[in-house]
């Protein structure tokens, strides 16, 4: 996949408007003076307002299906707008794809 890198002041959302917070365990990497971010990173969501029949179903993490080809930060491979990832709710059933709503721009990956 190829574009911006993804850091730690990147924003990211749930198909829901829920907030992504993004931990990373890298100190070394970084892109616009932030943490670039890894696959393996941890990536929990607050105020998903998701809802079914039964009752609320927030998306609460962030499971990455696609991932940079050919660029690691820390040797991770790393994130950029165009990966892609699965909002999960706390059952881990996927409820859409995560939304890159904001990045760097000086630093781009593929």
């Amino acid at each position: 996949m190829a574009g911006s890198t993804l850091t730690t002041a990147s924003t990211l959302q749930c198909p829901h408007g829920g907030q992504v917070k993004i931990s990373s365990s890298n100190s070394s990497a970084k892109a616009g003076g932030s943490a670039i971010v890894t696959k393996s990173d941890t990536f929990s969501i607050s105020g998903c307002s998701f809802a079914l029949p039964s009752g609320p179903s927030p998306c609460v993490s962030v499971k990455w299906m696609v991932a940079d080809m050919k660029v690691k930060a820390g040797g991770e491979v790393s994130l950029s707008k165009g990966s892609v990832g699965l909002c999960l709710s706390g059952a881990q059933v996927p409820q859409g794809p995560v939304v890159v709503a904001n990045t760097q721009a000086k630093v781009s990956s593929r």
